[in-house]
C-alpha cells in the first residue's frame, strides 16, 4: 500500500488546562474531525509533561493536508463549535509531518487508543 503523510501537532497548552483540553476534543473537537472526513490516528494527553498534548492525522499528501485543514479550521463548523474551548487552553503548538506506511499509522492506532 501507498505511503501516507502523517502530521504530529504537539500542543504546549496553559499550565493546568489539559483535563478541560482533553475533555473538549473527547466531546467536540475529535468527533468534529470525524464529521470532516479528517483521519485522526492518535490524540490525548501526552506522556512528557503534565501541559503536554498530541494529535496525529493522516493524509495523503502535503496538498490534501493543506486543503482538509484550510476547509476545517476555515468552517463555521469549527468557529461557532469547539474552536473557542481549545484555542484559549493553547499556549503553542509544533507540527511535523512524516511518512509512514500503512502498517505504521495501524500500529501508532492501535497503541495510542483513546
Amino acid at each position: 500500500m501507498k505511503k501516507r503523510l502523517v502530521e504530529v501537532r504537539s500542543y504546549k497548552l496553559k499550565p493546568g488546562s489539559r483535563d478541560a483540553f482533553h475533555a473538549a476534543a473527547v466531546s467536540q473537537a475529535i468527533p468534529l474531525l470525524h464529521k470532516w472526513k479528517m483521519d485522526v490516528v492518535a490524540f490525548g494527553p501526552s506522556a512528557h509533561g503534565p501541559d503536554a498534548y498530541f494529535l496525529i492525522r493522516a493524509y495523503a499528501d502535503l496538498d490534501d493536508l493543506k486543503r482538509q485543514q484550510d476547509a476545517f479550521y476555515g468552517s463555521d463548523d469549527w468557529k461557532n463549535g469547539p474552536r473557542s474551548a481549545i484555542v484559549p487552553l493553547v499556549e503553542s503548538f509544533l507540527n511535523t509531518v512524516v511518512w509512514l506506511s500503512p502498517e505504521a499509522i495501524d500500529d501508532l492506532r492501535r497503541n495510542n487508543a483513546q
